[in-house]
């Protein structure tokens, strides 16, 4: 074993676990690690940065302004309403047409904004006819990835794969090369999911209103400043009764004037009538020595009311999620300033499975957390700027007004993407052509703007896949593939090829459930190229299998993007995905280890 292979496998090793904690962000970690490689010499700095110039790397970027386009058209929300409608007839024939159409669209399109669109029309459709929505979001999220490996441009891992098979000197993917084993996966993973699965989601999620769905009954109350009081005279900011306390003034009635989410700089005065965020238990334990008591009324609007928009109608409250790889993942709500810049207050999060009331400023933020969040009306256009920007820095879940879209272009979009597929599955061009190509029509005839076209890119898995591919390229040239693939050989090898695409589907789906699947694919391809090498056979078969497996994460909730989205929404418990997606995961690694050697031959 060289120094070099001691290297790539230390680095690999320490990027596996960073991937799979994420106390790193997954982009920093990949370009830290070709950071590393470069510098200890095992690949060339051209090698450690021709991961941008990587077709597969460039075609996720256009691919990302298609999708956005497609979503500022409105088409997909289109859809996604009509067939909402359907819920109230029938629940099975509502969610039959849902995973259908999500399948179908997401065999196309990225399926992360897909999910987003849908995700607050099922919310509304569960609400409307009193469903769980629960039953509704996994199905969706599930679906969305049966559609995505129904084509190349399904996935980013697709891609991701061909683009590796391309580097090595193999035929990359054609654009329907993996329907016809993806359709299997669909049909499969449907009827499953319309027998079982959706029958094992407990009922999570039912409409029960913002503020019992989010236990504010007990920390939403009315307080009144007494002439003893320590904080009268002082800021908000300075005000003893916040530091201590803990507590979000959300509106200050003074002599019967109203001030809606008043500044940190806001003098408070005697006999204030403050509306606040705060454990009520506490403001009872410490109301005397506070110079504070409980307003008789103490209670804030109800979920009824809420609903109905009863009270001061200045004021809303939206449910809105964290979406994967936003910029805001990582950071406090203090540290947003979320009332500064967005005129909007976060009463409570719901944080990988736990509900989050106390010290809520100082929760450090994840994709997938959902949060409830009072806006003043005037202030909304803030937080849907915020979702509508084309990559989304989170998800509003309770929309209070319908996004402007472009119908005019609508059209238009359909038939570029439609064109786009078509050059690419006739080999009129390569899929980076026609999706550079196709973008650019796009910001021409004022589809999309290029600084929409901009913000649709998710730099930072951009960034993951460039960093990624460089650790690919040194599992390569240091012999460290080769390596593993022998050890790999030595030890099922003597049951045939078939055994090693069986393994390499269960590890490519087991290392998914915990880390990014684009990570987890171009880890695994060299290591399959390598081992084809190896046993004298065609490298198809084990690429395939990687990239199914990548594409087919149902059994933890951050495993795939689709269903972090989906986790907090839905009122989810990690438990959930496993009763789910444990068997779905299973059914899929048979289907692949007896059909990918019939439908990609040796």
């Amino acid at each position: 074993m060289t120094l070099e292979v001691v290297i790539v496998l230390c680095v690999l090793v320490a990027a596996v676990v960073m991937f799979a904690t994420e106390r790193i962000p997954v982009d920093v970690v990949a370009i830290v690690a070709m950071s590393v490689l470069v510098l200890s010499g095992v690949i060339t700095p051209q090698q450690g940065v021709s991961g941008f110039s990587n077709s597969a790397t460039i075609t996720v970027a256009f691919m990302f302004i298609l999708s956005a386009a497609l979503f500022k058209s409105g088409a997909v929300v289109n859809i996604g309403n009509r067939i909402a409608q359907l819920f109230k007839f029938n629940f099975w024939v509502g969610i039959l047409a849902t995973m259908l159409t999500v399948g179908i669209i997401s065999a196309f399109i990225n399926n992360t904004p897909v999910v987003a669109i849908f995700i607050p029309i099922l919310v509304g459709a569960a609400a409307q006819s009193k469903l769980s929505v629960a039953k509704m979001l996994m199905p969706l999220s599930f679906a969305s990835m049966f559609g995505g490996v129904c084509t190349l441009i399904g996935t980013s891992t697709n891609i991701l794969v061909s683009g590796v098979a391309a580097e090595n000197n193999l035929e990359p993917f054609a654009m329907f090369e993996m329907t016809r084993m993806g359709l299997i996966f669909f049909g499969v993973g449907l009827v499953y999911m319309m027998l079982i699965g959706i029958r094992l989601i407990p009922d999570r999620g039912l409409d029960e209103g913002l503020m019992k769905k989010f236990g504010m009954g007990d920390y939403l109350t009315e307080i009144v400043l007494l002439e003893n009081a320590p904080s009268i005279g002082k800021t908000i900011k300075e005000s003893p009764l916040v530091k201590k306390l803990d507590i979000d003034i959300l509106e200050i009635n003074r002599q019967g004037q109203t001030f809606i989410m008043p500044s940190e700089e806001f003098v408070l005065a005697e006999s204030d009538i403050l509306k606040v965020r705060c454990n009520v238990e506490k403001i009872k334990a410490l109301k005397e020595r506070e110079g504070i008591i409980l307003k008789s009324d103490a209670k804030f609007k109800s979920a009824e009311e809420i609903a109905d928009n009863k009270g001061d109608d200045r004021i809303v409250f939206v449910e809105a999620v964290i979406a994967p790889n936003s910029p805001f993942e990582g950071k406090t709500v203090k540290q947003l300033a979320f009332r500064q810049k967005y005129g909007a207050t976060v009463l409570a999060i719901r944080h990988r499975g736990e509900l989050m009331r106390d010290k809520v400023a100082n929760t450090v933020l994840r994709a997938g957390d959902t949060l409830l969040i009072e806006v003043e009306k005037d202030h909304l256009q803030n937080l849907q700027q915020l979702e509508l920007r084309g990559r989304n820095t989170f998800l509003i879940v309770t929309e209070v007004d319908l996004p402007k879209y472009r119908k005019d272009k609508m059209l238009t979009v359909v038939l570029t993407l439609v064109g786009v597929i078509l050059l690419a599955s006739l080999e009129i061009m390569p899929i980076m052509m026609a999706a550079i190509v196709g973008s650019m029509f796009l910001v021409l005839t004022r589809c999309i703007t290029m600084e929409e076209a901009y913000h649709a890119i998710d730099w930072r898995v951009i960034f993951l896949l460039a960093g990624a591919i460089s650790l690919g390229v040194a599992l390569d040239v240091s012999g460290t593939a080769k390596l593993i693939s022998v050890f790999l050989i030595d030890i099922i090898g003597f049951l045939g090829p078939a055994a090693i695409v069986s393994v390499l589907y269960i590890i490519t789906s087991l290392l998914t459930e915990s880390m990014s699947n684009n990570a987890s694919a171009v880890l695994l391809a060299p290591i399959a190229i390598a081992a084809s090498v190896e046993l004298g056979v065609d490298a198809r078969p084990f690429l395939m299998a990687i990239a199914f497996a990548a594409s087919s994460s149902f059994m933890t909730p951050v495993g795939y993007q689709t269903n972090t989205m989906i986790y907090g929404v839905g009122g989810f418990r990690f438990s959930d995905f496993l009763r789910v997606g444990a068997p779905l995961n299973f059914i899929f690694w048979v289907l692949a280890t007896f059909l990918i050697p019939v439908y990609f031959p040796f």
